[in-house]
């Protein structure tokens, strides 16, 4: 190339491009088997165009780490960060930005090192700038160039512009500053001066951060597929923590209301950093994405949940016993003041019988104003929540996710506290009706344009269905502004997929109690069997990379396997069996509901999208089948996943295969109901072993199916006789 204009427009992937007016908003131009040019770096420093840099090369190296600050306080922020470069020994220089509201520390390295190691580089010196300024902010471990360890499939990673554009530099932006924040006059004479650091001293910057636990310093988030070795992690899986040094004020208020607000008047910047990371972990989400190679944007590094606000750190209410542990460590002595909603007294009265392993729950739950009870499907956790409530006798909110979910509270609230329907609340699904003393709610209608509705706060006792999905940024913004004393979650599967369950915790305390799958499946009075069911599905040679929708996709329109599937339904029909079926796509629905057709006497199809009277009519007709008949339901297994309940449920067929072991342990539930003709429930699972993908979700549903006490049986491709 001679000069810009013979540029190709085309992306490349390579590691430099420019563009004719900004990096934010101009096009930008391949550099594709052509190299940089003088006349390509003179047209950046003339400014005729902007030349940037994807720092991260194809061997995943890189020959320069950045860190980006941009905040209104960014020139303290990047002080502090340059003043621990200074402590560590790492040479770093800094630039103000093309617009003059942030600032850029480069650290250069004397030849191409692994991004990783540039990266754990910046994690180090950043780690330690926040014992002395916590204001940086978390958020400040995902303004690296290069932003992932690995090149992303398709993509070039993070972008930067580089210095010494004419145009931004005639305002003195674009240049290298100071410590007083002015450019140096000479930038070629500073730049010649500029060390560059070797590989063996970031291996050693970053060798001695790890050994002090200094290299994130947040917790790890465990799930199935953590990028962690497990065999590293210590027992408690926290980072072995330095104590902070001194001197500490004798005692710090902290005011609980709808979160825990610490006073941070004489407390050190490091005391405060040591905070804000209480609340906060390892997001899996980044690294999953990382080692497949996918690209890291918006999948923050950490995920932060405490607050750093001008007079008080405010963290999530579950935060309180580590904080009273690290201010005992540091012989502090918290000055508590209790701002929580009491609430209002109710008269209610429980009218139902707990199991013994109920009473069990409640003894422990009671004893404590914040928790949650891990118990699977069918455990009766609305009993035992309608009995805390009236226990603790005070107005209390019920918060659900779905309007299926909020008839069945309605109903069962009514029941254990004989209470007249029109007594209970409810908002959602169209209705906006609060009695203030028991109510129930949508979490989704509690968060209008303006932000969390005020009525959120005025309930002594806040219940949580399904509080697995507090993570999600809305159901949490509403939790964090819920000031009731009393605060309970209910789940049958704390643990999240995605490695988000600590936010759970956080909102609504530890587990109090806990019973295992295993054991409720141990206490039915029938048996549990899984039966295997091969298949002959393949996936067609092209394309070479299928993506699991195309998959799924492929799996519902196999043929084959769908009669295996409609053959076995009719079978267990035949067998006077109540079958589920469930699957993710609509189109196989369909497909089910057309074979039976004319077969099956009763055949019902529940998802998304159905309004409230519609799901109703199909409730009322499912129930109202006599035993005597036969009948078969068809369904997303979204739809059914949660607040599906019917007894007679015998036997259920996975049309569409799945990995995750909650998921696994929702969908098997709906079969552990009580019903006096139930004597064995099965589960059909159709195992796509020739395709390698699918093969290893059935190893993992495996790992699942044992967990909860069920028996697997020899795989088969054949119809099972009815003595199976």
């Amino acid at each position: 190339m001679s000069s810009g204009s013979d540029v190709p427009r085309r992306l490349n992937e390579n590691s430099i491009a420019f563009c004719t007016d900004s990096i934010s908003n101009s096009q930008v131009f391949a550099i594709n088997q052509i190299s940089l040019t003088q006349d390509v770096v003179r047209g950046h420093l003339v400014g005729d165009h902007t030349v940037g840099i994807y720092p991260l090369l194809q061997d995943e190296t890189c020959w320069f780490l950045a860190v980006d600050f941009d905040k209104r306080t960014w020139q303290k922020d990047a002080a502090a960060f340059l003043k621990s470069c200074r402590e560590m020994n790492v040479p770093a220089v800094l630039e103000r930005s093309r617009s003059g509201n942030g600032g850029h520390v480069w650290i250069f390295f004397n030849r191409a090192i692994p991004a990783a190691a540039a990266r754990k580089l910046g994690c180090a010196i950043l780690t330690r700038t926040m014992e002395f300024r916590q204001q940086v902010g978390l958020e400040s471990y995902d303004r690296f160039f290069p932003n992932q360890d690995t090149m992303p499939k398709g993509g070039l990673g993070s972008l930067i512009a580089l210095p010494l554009q004419k145009v931004p530099r005639a305002e003195g932006n674009s240049a290298f500053i100071d410590s007083e924040f002015r450019p140096y006059q000479d930038q070629w004479a500073f730049l010649a001066s500029v060390e560059r650091m070797s590989a063996d001293a970031v291996e050693v910057v970053v060798r001695e951060a790890q050994k002090r636990g200094d290299l994130i310093g947040v917790r790890i988030s465990i799930v199935d597929d953590a990028p962690q070795d497990p065999w590293a992690l210590p027992p408690s899986q926290k980072n072995v923590e330095r104590p902070i040094p001194g001197p500490f004020p004798p005692a710090v208020q902290i005011v609980r209301a709808n979160l825990l607000y610490i006073e941070k008047n004489g407390l050190p910047p490091a005391m405060l950093n040591r905070l804000l990371r209480l609340a906060a972990f390892q997001n899996p989400e980044f690294y999953k994405a990382q080692a497949m190679r996918l690209p890291t944007f918006n999948k923050p590094r950490i995920i932060a949940c405490g607050e750093d606000l001008a007079n008080h750190i405010a963290l999530p209410r579950g935060c309180l016993a580590e904080v009273m542990e690290l201010f005992e460590a540091h012989y502090i002595k918290p000055d508590i003041r209790d701002e929580r909603c009491a609430g209002h007294s109710i008269d209610v009265e429980f009218c139902g019988q707990l199991r013994p392993s109920q009473q069990d729950a409640v003894s422990m739950i009671a004893e404590h104003d914040e928790g949650i009870l891990c118990a699977p499907t069918a455990f009766g956790k609305t009993a035992v929540a309608a009995w805390l409530i009236a226990a603790r006798k005070v107005n209390t909110l019920v918060l659900v996710h779905r309007q299926q979910l909020l008839d069945q509270w309605h109903a069962r609230l009514a029941m254990f506290l004989n209470l007249p329907a029109k007594s209970i609340g409810q908002v959602g699904g169209g209705k906006s009706e609060r009695c203030g003393t028991v109510d129930i709610a949508i979490i989704q209608s509690t968060h209008g344009k303006e932000g969390v509705k005020d009525f959120v706060a005025e309930y002594g006792q806040v219940i949580v269905d399904e509080c697995h999905h507090l993570s999600a940024f809305t159901f949490e913004q509403v939790m964090k502004q819920v000031k009731a004393r009393y605060v309970l979650g209910l789940t049958a599967t704390p643990e999240r997929k995605d490695g988000h369950h600590p936010i759970i915790y956080m909102q609504c305390g530890p587990i109090r109690h806990k019973l295992s799958a295993r054991s409720i499946t141990a206490a039915t009075p029938f048996e549990h069997e899984v039966i295997p069911r091969l298949t002959e599905f393949l996936l067609p040679p092209e394309p070479a990379h299928t993506t699991i929708q195309e998959m799924y996709a492929a799996l519902a329109d196999d043929r084959a396997r769908n009669e295996l599937i409609v053959a076995d339904l009719l079978r267990a029909v035949g067998d006077r069996r109540s079958p589920l079926l469930l699957t993710g796509r609509t189109n196989h629905l369909k497909y089910f509901e057309t074979a039976l057709s004319g077969k099956v006497s009763n055949v019902f199809v529940l998802k998304g999208g159905m309004g409230k009277k519609q799901r109703r009519t199909i409730a009322e007709a499912i129930a109202a089948v006599p035993e005597s008949e036969s009948r078969v339901i068809l369904a997303t297994g979204s739809y059914i996943g949660e607040g599906f309940d019917d007894a007679r449920l015998d036997t259920l067929f996975l049309a569409m295969p799945i990995s995750w072991k909650g998921t696994l342990q929702q969908y098997v539930g709906r079969l552990h109901r009580l019903h006096d003709a139930k004597h064995v429930v099965r589960v059909y699972d159709y195992v796509d072993s020739q395709v390698l993908m699918l093969a290893r979700m059935y190893a993992r549903r495996l790992r699942g199916y044992s967990a909860i006490g069920y028996r697997i049986g020899a795989a088969a491709a054949e119809r099972p006789s009815p003595s199976d």
